[in-house]
């Protein structure tokens, strides 16, 4: 099972959520970096439907796959 941590950081200004090396939108403070990345945590752990998804890897190159809707990540929040 795949494990999925955000971690809150100082980014433009402001502050962020980053998972791997993706940053979210800049928020004014660390507080509201948290509750973001809390809420992005938490939605990413409910099941949904079984359907057909395309994504865009580092390279530009384009994938597609099944994402089973019961196959959710763990997810945890640092920072």
């Amino acid at each position: 099972m795949a494990i999925v941590t955000y971690e809150i950081v100082e980014h433009d200004g402001g502050w962020a959520y980053r998972v791997d090396d993706v940053y979210s939108e800049t928020y004014p403070s660390h507080d509201s970096a948290l509750e973001a990345a809390r809420r992005a945590a938490a939605e990413q752990r409910v099941p949904g439907e079984t359907t057909g998804i395309a994504w865009e890897d580092k390279d530009g190159k384009w994938h597609e796959e099944v994402a089973r809707g019961d196959d959710r990540p763990i997810t945890d929040v640092e920072g």
